[in-house]
């Protein structure tokens, strides 16, 4: 039985709303009657923000880490241990990855793993890129902080290919990381260790 919405535009905030990952139309509807009882002002500006971040956010150039410059400020940081290059899916596991502080490195995102079933290639990722990075030198070791699955492991096995001919050392997260977790999810602690405890890539 469909739910009746006393107001078309109430219906229609509410479809919206439930295109965000893990939001239902019960949630999505006291999202949206929440917003109508704020200040105009309020949800003003909180549309706004999204807006902005739609119209304004920008990938570095470097790493495809979300910035609000060219560079971000991990590249740009002089302090960063350039030699090293934590190979990751996504944002999310950046900023899991940060929030340890174990990390002191540059990175690069991929943007996804290889996953043939998903219809998802290695064109269809930041490989070329970070191929690229190899290539310009300095690089002493790549670090593949994939999700432990069975896509991960297969864009871990594809970067270990194309890189087999260069000097680089490759290492893997120590498995403190257990099967089929997701970064976005794992402790810091355990995500911290996991980083200092890393293996090499056999």
């Amino acid at each position: 039985m469909n739910e009746q919405y006393p107001s078309k535009l109430l219906e229609h905030a509410v479809q919206e709303l439930t295109k965000l990952p893990g939001v239902g139309r019960k949630t999505a509807l006291r999202f949206a009657l929440h917003l109508l009882a704020q200040d105009k002002e309020a949800v003003h500006a909180f549309s706004n923000s999204l807006t902005t971040l739609c119209d304004d956010v920008k990938h570095c150039k470097v790493c495809h880490n979300i910035s609000d410059t060219e560079i971000c400020d991990i590249c740009a940081n002089p302090q960063r241990d350039r030699s090293t290059i934590c190979v990751v899916e996504n944002i999310h596991s950046v900023m899991s990855i940060e929030n340890t502080g174990q990390y002191h490195g540059l990175y690069h995102v991929l943007g996804g793993v290889i996953s043939p079933m998903d219809g998802v290639g290695p064109s269809d990722l930041e490989l070329e890129s970070l191929f690229e990075r190899v290539k310009a030198g300095n690089v002493n070791e790549i670090i593949l902080a994939l999700n432990p699955t069975m896509e991960g492991d297969t864009t871990n096995f594809y970067i270990s290919r194309r890189l087999a001919d260069s000097n680089v050392k490759l290492s893997v997260l120590a498995r403190g990381v257990s099967i089929g977790d997701d970064l976005e999810y794992t402790d810091e602690v355990t995500l911290g260790r996991s980083i200092l405890a890393r293996t090499p890539l056999k």
